[in-house]
């Protein structure tokens, strides 16, 4: 591949899209999860949080394409498989039959891990002139804070 120059230093270059690359696995990993929770909610407010997590998944569909390729577009190859998402997420997987209640906490959990990185992202973006992961790392602390904030008001 051509040599990059792009103006951000290609340490700081690796450095954001490793972080990235992370943010695409937790990402991907908590898609996974609000899908299986989606099939498999139950209870007295399933028609609610069955149409709830799917406008939510569908969302995580998009933006895990979205986050890749910014990877891409800062020189580095995303991840793109179980093996190496498992070994780059901190979204724990849900394995065992759970409560509805039980599955928007863990959801909520999901989302907030994904805030908390990514605002850690947005600081390095901003310390090496990144602009462009930088908005994108705004726009995904907005859409993950609304909806922490959703599940967070679904919960008793």
């Amino acid at each position: 591949m051509v040599k990059m120059n792009v103006g951000i230093k290609d340490k700081d270059r690796l450095e954001m899209a490793n972080g990235l690359k992370t943010l695409l696995a937790d990402s991907y990993s908590l898609y996974l999860k609000t899908h299986k929770f989606h099939w498999n909610v139950e209870g007295p407010y399933f028609q609610t949080l069955h149409l709830m997590f799917e406008a939510q998944y569908t969302e995580l569909s998009t933006a895990v394409d979205t986050i890749a390729e910014r990877i891409r577009a800062l020189g580095e190859y995303a991840p793109g498989s179980y093996k190496e998402f498992s070994g780059l997420s901190s979204i724990k997987d849900s394995t065992v039959k759970t409560s509805a209640d039980k599955m928007v906490k863990e959801l909520l959990e999901g989302h907030e891990v994904i805030i908390r990185h990514a605002r850690s992202l947005l600081t390095m973006a901003e310390k090496c002139n990144d602009e462009a992961s930088g908005g994108l790392l705004a726009q995904r602390i907005e859409i993950h804070e609304k909806t922490a904030w959703m599940l967070r008001s679904s919960t008793k």
